[in-house]
């Protein structure tokens, strides 16, 4: 009876993950698109580099401050 009570309770904690992240995604998933895009820009002006990508990342991080302030 055990690997069938473990696999109930590993079901029912799938299951409560997956119910967890749909609630998160309906509250933040704006606000965390805006985030993975913010990231994505910064990552992308530090592989650049040079002044222009010390600007661009400057520019970033200010924006990212403001939007985690929010």
């Amino acid at each position: 009876m055990g690997p069938w009570v473990w696999s109930a309770y590993k079901a029912y904690n799938e299951l409560l993950r997956e119910k967890i992240k749909k609630r998160f995604d309906q509250q933040e998933g704006p606000w965390m698109d805006q985030l993975a895009g913010l990231l994505v820009e910064l990552v992308n002006a530090r592989w650049e580099g040079g002044r222009a990508g010390d600007k661009a990342e400057t520019e970033i991080l200010a924006k990212l401050n403001k939007l985690l302030g929010e």
